[in-house]
């Protein structure tokens, strides 16, 4: 299993947004895996409709931030990959909901 979490990447602030998740990709990723243990990356790319290297791409930023674990394994001796939103990824992710929300009333 992998986690780290990048010193270059950080969730938002009170002020800021977290630019991580203003992608929709990203966005979608910590959505789809709010409610699940564990998905397997075949998973993900047919729920958001992206290809493989697309999502790899955007998946890679959020293991990298430690909003994503991410493990490798083998099951009937195909390689599979899959992942689950940590702590971390869930407190970003309600942090951006509440700031977009506190835009959303400072703007209203």
């Amino acid at each position: 299993m992998r986690a780290s979490a990048s010193p270059s990447v950080s969730p938002a602030t009170d002020r800021d947004v977290d630019e991580l998740l203003l992608s929709k990709i990203r966005l979608g990723i910590v959505a789809e895996l709010l409610t699940a243990e564990w998905i397997a990356f075949s998973e993900l790319a047919r729920a958001l409709d992206v290809s493989n290297g697309n999502l790899g791409a955007h998946v890679a930023r959020l293991v990298d931030a430690g909003y994503v674990d991410e493990e490798k394994s083998f099951l009937n001796r195909r390689p599979l990959t899959r992942y689950r939103l940590t702590t971390r990824g869930r407190d970003a992710f309600v942090a951006h909901v509440e700031q977009l929300q506190s835009l959303l009333k400072a703007n209203v």
